[in-house]
């Protein structure tokens, strides 16, 4: 399996964060942070939206990735058919292999099982020679994902794992890994902890660096031998704010090197 970075890795540098901050850095930075840190890996999120992109700007992004010799897998967010076929098309414009979707688009496109099923047997075509992995969000449990997923009956369609979303649904990573392992074509790594609030009525889920948290790293990715489907891993972090923007964005840089630090050992192929 291939380590990558992805723009999650940078969630407060990347784009704005719907309260008036926004980090600086662009695709350019993260070609820069993946060539830093000795990486071939970028996955770019719906963070960074491609399909805004004017077609110079896409076309000296792809370029010099291609340049440096950098594997691109791009993301979306929003499952409908117009957005597959728009997205399928830069993913091969982008000698993507990887396409990545998170089916609810965030405002108010909440489709249910029956309706995704219709979309992905749709647009199972516009697939050909690409591999969509559906992330696991927090609204379905991993038993109504992986139905989704097996009624496409195609190897074009898999799950993107990532390793805390699905605490949202009341789920912990060993049912999530049962229940779609055998799917994953790409997996996110986000480590965490679980702290209970000062008034002891509650938990407070956060972040942290990779290594650092609650996610048996070692553990997971040996549990990845059962899965041959699963070919790259990227980054993600949860990075908490600090009081200070600039303190925010100093902290997601320090916890980026960190994680990588201690999953390079564990990712001889990248």
């Amino acid at each position: 399996m291939i380590l990558g970075l992805s723009s999650y890795t940078y969630g407060w540098a990347v784009g704005g964060r719907g309260d008036g901050r926004s980090g600086s850095l662009d695709e350019h930075g993260l070609l820069d942070r993946v060539r830093q840190h000795g990486l071939n890996l970028l996955q770019v999120g719906d963070n960074l939206p491609l399909h805004q992109f004017a077609p110079e700007r896409l076309e000296r992004f792809i370029a010099r990735a291609a340049r440096e010799q950098v594997r691109l897998e791009i993301g979306a967010r929003g499952l409908t058919l117009e957005h597959l076929a728009t997205y399928a098309g830069l993913a091969r414009q982008a000698g993507a292999r990887l396409l990545r979707f998170v089916i609810d688009d965030g405002v108010g496109w909440h489709p249910g099982p029956d309706t995704i099923t219709g979309i992905l047997r749709d647009g199972l075509d516009l697939l050909e020679g690409l591999t969509l992995g559906l992330e696991n969000h927090d609204r379905f449990p991993a038993a109504t994902l992986r139905a989704i997923v097996e009624s496409a009956a195609s190897d074009r369609v898999g799950v993107c794992l990532d390793t805390a979303n699905s605490l949202g649904a009341g789920e912990g990573l060993e049912t999530v890994l049962s229940v779609l392992g055998p799917h994953t074509v790409n997996l996110h790594v986000k480590d965490f902890s679980v702290q209970r609030v000062p008034s002891r009525m509650g938990f407070t889920v956060e972040g942290r660096p990779a290594g650092q948290g609650l996610l048996d790293i070692a553990g997971l990715l040996g549990r990845f031998r059962e899965f041959p489907r699963c070919a790259t891993a990227a980054l993600e972090l949860w990075t908490p704010p600090a009081p200070l923007f600039a303190e925010t964005l100093a902290r997601e840089e320090s916890w980026a090197g960190q994680s990588l630090e201690f999953l390079k050992p564990l990712f001889p192929s990248s």
